[in-house]
């Protein structure tokens, strides 16, 4: 088989199954088997395919055909125009949470911040990476996504300004004072989470997903802590689901802050600011 024949034959089969934008995604599975750029597989369209090549395309077609999200098979997902490493251990990181680093980032200035449920580093990572004087904590209950976290740090060439911690946030206080601090906590429904899409409840960490009955639980311990842990003026900045924000900017106006509430790019409220006020 050849290399076009076989972009045709993975992309009627990804088809078949019912997988949005196929040819795409054929073209993807194919350049990572072959390790191949856009142009040199064009230019690769009649070489031959080897029978080790073909082998690990089809493995790689079954895992897609089964539902496992394509990043997973490939390893990576752009965030921020960078490159993370991905696996089951952590969440995929999405476009949504741009507008969350986008908000900190807005801060300009030399700053501590302090990364809550920190996942694949990719919030971490982002703001030091555009902040040459931002200092980044990030904090995981697994260390399994922490390992992660520290492979994108240093990709991304930033591992002397982030460090990551194990930690459970929900019975334990980090320790020490910070200019800003942000999450992007587990926020669905607990009994939300069996119906979600195939490639989300079969294959993403459940731990990162799952924010108790009502999907607040984070959001309450953070509201707890986070006035211990910000300098006056400091300023916490955290993801939401699409009908959280209300009760999120109760929780935080609640402990005194100052909040804000900031919507993506298709207006959905997605960002709850809280600032620390100055005595």
């Amino acid at each position: 088989m050849v290399t076009r024949e076989a972009l045709n034959a993975l992309s009627e089969k990804l088809k078949e199954a019912g997988v949005e934008n196929a040819l795409f995604e054929a073209n993807l599975l194919l350049r990572d088997t072959l390790k191949l750029s856009a142009l040199d597989l064009v230019l690769a369209y009649q070489k031959k395919i080897s029978q080790g090549d073909e082998e690990r395309l089809l493995s790689a077609l079954k895992r897609r055909l089964d539902g496992e999200p394509m990043q997973y098979i490939l390893g990576t997902q752009e965030f921020m125009g960078l490159e993370f490493k991905v696996t089951p251990d952590v969440l995929i990181p999405r476009a949504d949470t741009e507008t969350l680093v986008e908000a900190v980032l807005l801060e300009n200035h030399g700053m501590n911040v302090l990364d809550l449920c920190t996942g694949s580093g990719c919030i971490a990572v982002s703001i030091a990476h555009y902040n040459k004087n931002a200092y980044v904590h990030g904090i995981d209950i697994s260390e399994a996504a922490l390992r992660i976290a520290e492979e994108n740090a240093e990709k991304n060439k930033v591992s002397d300004r982030v460090r990551f911690s194990r930690m459970d946030i929900l019975s334990e206080l980090p320790a020490g004072v910070y200019d800003v601090i942000v999450s992007n906590p587990p926020y669905i429904e607990r009994d939300v989470i069996p119906t979600l899409q195939k490639e989300v409840v079969g294959f993403e960490p459940h731990l990162a997903l799952d924010g108790g009955t009502d999907g607040l639980d984070f959001y309450r311990r953070i509201a707890e802590i986070a006035p211990k842990l910000l300098q006056q003026g400091g300023i916490i900045y955290l993801e939401v689901g699409h009908t959280q924000a209300e009760a999120v900017e109760k929780l935080l106006s609640d402990v005194g802050l100052k909040t804000d509430v900031i919507p993506d790019l298709c207006g959905i409220d997605r960002v709850v600011a809280g600032r620390k006020q100055k005595v």
